[in-house]
């Protein structure tokens, strides 16, 4: 690296260095092309000129762009960082500090120092790389991939049956019953908008007044708990199972559910605080943020609170129709390649007995339609339904992700393919034990992470698919922890990157098959005789894997 570093800076650094390139600049007759007597210019000589310039320039450009996307993102990054430590005294200010007119010291409230999240307008990746043609290009191929597998389901449905119609009966049957999300999201939403405002507004006026201001803060802690455990958590769970939806219509009931408590959350820990801070310095005026701004917060593309955010100047409504245009077609992509790809997998898998031939052959096929199924979730919901909404509520900080597709490392993938909730696991998990526990527990401080981040995604399964099969939690919390620890960010190496794609892939099909092969099981099943492990009688032939390998035992 260091020697093309000074090949490239002395290819830079030739014409200026060269005493006979000089020469040749201070001579006018060797700065133009040599003419014929006939004042005419000789053609020969002006294109073996410019394919030498051309051959330099696309050796030189190899080295350029090498030398900007390695060091360019690093540069931007560390500048916002170091800009958020602006004191003198060596503990940085809070977050608030920065952002809002309330200049607080809370040294004593959280461990210092406090790097609070930076907001700033910037677009997403995505947006920006698309402007390059070659990389528009990659977006093609999928939209042609699209259109084949359209084809492909009419071909099938013609020469199978005769006839040319696109049917949807499983996107109807994993999107029913929407009236009863449509008000049980109301009702979240309601709730979440006047419940935790009210308690904070009514604990923040009246802590510097209250004779026992611990116990004050103590029963309405204790409120809000009761709210976010009993209402907000166990509300929509019971609606869900209550009303028997379907897994789609779960998941978006479920995934509201997630946010709302996260946001909850977000708000009350960035403003408690302030008020903390406002009784000390026994002010006149209490911190509480307008109703508005908690309205704004609710729908904004972010789960860490500030008062105000950067916003953008106009709304583009055609970018807004745009993104919810792409949403829906990566909503009928991920029809299709279910349909084409594992409907008829896994829909036979039953009638053959269970070996580990089964199994594996199984598993690579489902490696195509899960890598799908993930390249369209975060293309869909991360920049697309988020690029949606920042445009619409102007919200100017668009980096909802990062290059986690250039990871070489499992602990840098961790942190750039979803910022949104990683910013929210830091400052308020990762961040927050280390201020109870000390900064010496940083592992802990990790697993902690993991294992609360791996129990809400075992979670948002067991609901959305009504059966608990940790296949997921295992991935997550053994095999996910111990790559965040091994392939770390001191791999830099290309083969790093293979070696990540490869273990994703493989880890996608292994929870799709896994998955899949217990719904069709438990769809198929007879429920006599009932197994304590399964759901299904000893004597049929589609038990799920876990379940057969036991029985094999």
């Amino acid at each position: 690296m260091v020697g093309e570093e000074m090949s490239l800076r002395k290819r830079l650094s030739k014409s200026s260095d060269d005493p006979e390139e000089k020469e040749d600049q201070g001579s006018p007759a060797k700065q133009a092309p040599e003419t014929p007597s006939n004042g005419q210019v000789d053609i020969r000589e002006l294109i073996a000129k410019k394919k030498q310039l051309t051959a330099e320039a696309e050796e030189l450009k190899p080295y350029f762009m090498k030398e900007v996307g390695t060091h360019f993102d690093d540069f931007v990054t560390n500048l916002i960082e170091k800009s958020v430590s602006l004191d003198s005294g060596g503990c940085a200010l809070t977050s608030f500090s920065v952002l809002g007119a309330n200049n607080h010291r809370a040294k004593d409230l959280r461990a210092p120092p406090e790097h609070g999240k930076i907001f700033v307008i910037r677009r997403s990746l995505l947006d920006e790389l698309f402007e390059v043609d070659h990389i528009r290009t990659i977006y093609h191929m999928f939209i042609a991939l699209l259109i084949l597998f359209i084809l492909s389901t009419l071909v099938v449905d013609y020469i199978d049956e005769g006839r040319l119609v696109l049917e949807f009966n499983l996107l109807y049957y994993a999107f029913g019953q929407l009236p009863v999300v449509i008000c049980t999201w109301c009702a979240m939403f309601l709730s979440t908008l006047s419940v935790p405002y009210f308690l904070f507004q009514h604990w923040a006026r009246g802590y510097s007044k209250s004779s026992h201001p611990v116990i004050h803060s103590f029963f309405h802690g204790l409120l809000l708990m009761v709210f976010q455990i009993g209402i907000l958590g166990c509300g929509p769970t019971y609606a869900v199972l209550a009303y028997t939806l379907p897994p789609a219509s779960r998941s978006i009931v479920i995934f509201e559910q997630i946010r709302m408590i996260m946001k909850v959350h977000s708000f009350v820990r960035e403003n408690v605080p302030r008020v903390l801070t406002s009784a000390k310095e026994k002010s006149r005026t209490v911190p509480v943020p307008t109703v508005s701004q908690y309205l704004y917060f609710l729908f904004a593309p972010t789960l860490i609170y500030r008062d105000n955010y950067p916003r953008t100047p106009t709304i583009r409504w055609g970018y807004v129709t745009m993104q919810f245009a792409q949403v829906f077609g990566c909503l009928f992509y991920m029809y299709y390649a279910f349909e084409r790809l594992c409907v008829p997998l896994f829909r036979n898998i039953k009638q053959e007995p269970f070996s580990a031939r089964v199994l594996v052959l199984c598993i690579f096929n489902s490696i195509l339609p899960g890598v799908l199924g993930l390249l369209l979730t975060f293309f869909a919901f991360l920049h697309c339904w988020l690029n949606a909404f920042a445009e619409m509520l102007r919200f100017g900080d668009r980096m909802f992700y990062k290059d986690w597709w250039n990871s070489t490392s499992y602990s840098n993938y961790y942190r750039t393919w979803n910022v949104v909730v990683h910013d929210w696991l830091y400052y308020y998990a990762y961040k927050d034990f280390l201020w109870f526990f000390t900064k010496r527990f940083k592992s802990a401080a990790m697993l902690a992470v993991f294992a609360v981040s791996a129990v809400v995604h075992e979670y948002v399964l067991a609901v959305c698919l009504s059966f608990f099969y940790p296949v997921l939690f295992v991935l997550f919390m053994f095999f996910g922890m111990a790559f965040n620890f091994i392939v770390n960010d001191s791999r830099k190496r290309p083969i790093w990157n293979v070696m990540m794609w490869t273990s994703l892939f493989a880890g996608q099909g292994v929870i799709l098959c896994l998955y899949s092969q217990e719904w069709y099981a438990r769809q198929h099943c007879p429920l006599k005789n009932v197994s304590q492990l399964s759901g299904c009688s000893g004597e049929v032939t589609c038990l799920s894997p876990i379940v057969r390998v036991g029985e094999q035992f």
